[in-house]
């Protein structure tokens, strides 16, 4: 008779185990969906993973869960990175989530223009990535070279867009994600205008840089890029003052006499032809209007202060735009200064 008690006692508790099991998985903390944070450290336990769910409400029963990676062999998939839980969500959904490794996403913004020390402040600003580690990588040859890229790093081919970015991504990954969207903007077309032009890609992009630079005016992209053509036919310098700013840390907003005779390579003022390499990340259009310059016989442009720029085809044009625009931009900084408008 005693030998008949045990194996029905035995059967009872694991029906009661196998029920409470059952109501376990089928069974969210809550209806309600409260969201939760959590963040899986690199080489974070199984264990140490469950007591994390556990804390912060999202299930209902440590040890269950403990069994549940177990029998799915899941314990030893987890992925590291941040996730967004909520606790209407069952335990398999929690488990699925982390095993594929769905972290939560940021959406960071890369202006057309900017150059790789300011893409690092973006990053860095938005917890992503450090800022020393992000140009450690940027800034390697051996890393250019392993796109296919000549020249010291990857300036210039971080296409500037909206990306969607976990926390906890490495900074090659992070290039890696940039890099692949600039190879999806450099089409065949751009590639056959560049072989037409005699421009390798990155006489292109380094091109593309300076016209981003010069302007924001989508209509002035083709006239910027056909002096800059016009000049480098004619053997001219360039006479880019981003070129020059490019290599200045402290730049305070005025280029003085000096900083125009500096020996860096990129100085347009002092060397002929483009410079080293590009000076920023340019966009679409600036790449477009780099391989299509407009048809014309300007050399020169001037800002006239209000985000345009005046062209001239002959230097007695030029300085007469330059003398003009100074003058009228000194008084109205001095109307302004007055309390005019």
């Amino acid at each position: 008779m005693k030998r008949a008690v045990i194996p029905i006692a035995v059967i009872f508790l694991l029906g009661i185990l196998g029920y409470r099991a059952y109501g376990f998985l089928v069974t969210s903390p809550s209806k309600a969906e409260s969201y939760r944070i959590i963040e899986v450290e690199e080489g974070a336990s199984y264990k140490g993973v469950t007591r994390l769910l556990e804390e912060d409400g999202l299930i209902t029963n440590r040890f269950f869960f403990l069994l549940l990676g177990k029998v799915t062999r899941a314990e030893r998939q987890i992925k590291p990175g941040e996730y967004a839980l909520h606790t209407a969500m069952r335990p398999q959904e929690i488990l699925d989530v982390l095993t594929r490794g769905k972290t939560l996403e940021y959406q960071v913004s890369i202006p057309e223009g900017y150059n790789v020390r300011q893409i690092a402040e973006v990053l860095a600003e938005e917890h992503l990535a450090d800022p020393d580690l992000f140009l450690k990588v940027v800034e390697d040859p051996q890393v250019a070279a392993s796109y296919g890229i000549e020249g010291p790093g990857m300036e210039g081919y971080l296409f500037p867009d909206t990306y969607y970015l976990p926390k906890g991504m490495k900074p090659e990954e992070i290039v890696k994600q940039m890099f692949t969207e600039f190879q999806n903007v450099w089409d065949e077309e751009i590639g056959a205008k560049a072989d037409a032009l005699g421009m390798s890609m990155r006489e292109v992009v380094t091109l593309a840089s300076m016209i981003e630079e010069e302007t924001g005016q989508e209509k002035e992209r083709r006239l910027i890029s056909a002096v800059f053509h016009n000049r480098l036919k004619r053997r001219m310098r360039l006479q880019s003052d981003p070129t020059v700013i490019y290599t200045m840390r402290n730049f305070r907003g005025n280029l003085t006499r000096k900083d125009l005779m500096s020996p860096t390579p990129y100085n347009t003022y002092r060397f002929y032809g483009l410079p080293p390499g590009p000076i920023s990340n340019p966009g679409l259009e600036s790449l477009l209007a780099a391989v299509d310059p407009a048809d014309v016989d300007y050399l020169y442009f001037v800002s006239k202060n209000d985000g345009t720029h005046f062209f001239s085809k002959n230097l007695r044009d030029h300085s007469r735009a330059v003398s003009f625009y100074q003058k009228r931009h000194k008084r109205a900084k001095t109307s302004r200064k007055r309390g005019g408008t």
